[in-house]
């Protein structure tokens, strides 16, 4: 029974993927796009950077842009983190990784209490850090309990 109900949900998830990949693709079927950008977040940048969607990632007003953080590497394989993210620098201070995205922009920001000092960052917080933004559509993403904080989750549906 429990095989039974297996490939029932894996034809069930084929359809569901097919239903919802755009027509006209040359028979390519997909359910979500990514990318990935390495940053620095600077004075001079506002500790922001503003990154502008790809025109190969077909981007509609219904999608799910969702964006994870790179944290290091851990027995060979990345170790992703969801944005919002806090870090804790000390027991009084912390700030986030943080994103908004319009139509054509994901930006990507530090953001903390109005009184932070930014000089408590070091390097390693902020320069060369690696984020990948996923676009998902919200349907596929709704209908099939897809967990987005879980990375490992969300990327099997991008390419």
């Amino acid at each position: 029974m429990k095989r039974i109900l297996s490939i029932i949900t894996v034809f069930t998830l084929l359809l569901t993927s097919c239903s919802d990949a755009e027509d006209g693709q040359d028979g390519v079927n997909f359910v979500g796009q990514s990318f990935e950008r390495t940053i620095n977040f600077t004075p001079t940048n506002g500790y922001q950077e503003a990154l502008e969607v790809p025109l190969s990632i077909d981007l509609f007003e219904t999608d799910m842009v969702l964006v994870y953080h790179l944290r290091g590497q851990v027995d060979g394989f990345d170790v992703w983190k969801a944005l919002p993210e806090t870090v804790y620098i000390n027991a009084a201070e912390e700030f986030q990784y943080n994103f908004e995205h319009n139509f054509d922009f994901v930006t990507i920001f530090i953001e903390s209490h109005p009184l932070f000092d930014f000089n408590l960052l070091t390097n390693a917080e902020r320069i060369n850090q690696t984020f990948r933004i996923v676009v998902l559509p919200v349907d596929f993403v709704s209908s099939n309990g897809i967990d987005i904080n879980n990375y490992n989750e969300v990327i099997q549906y991008a390419k």
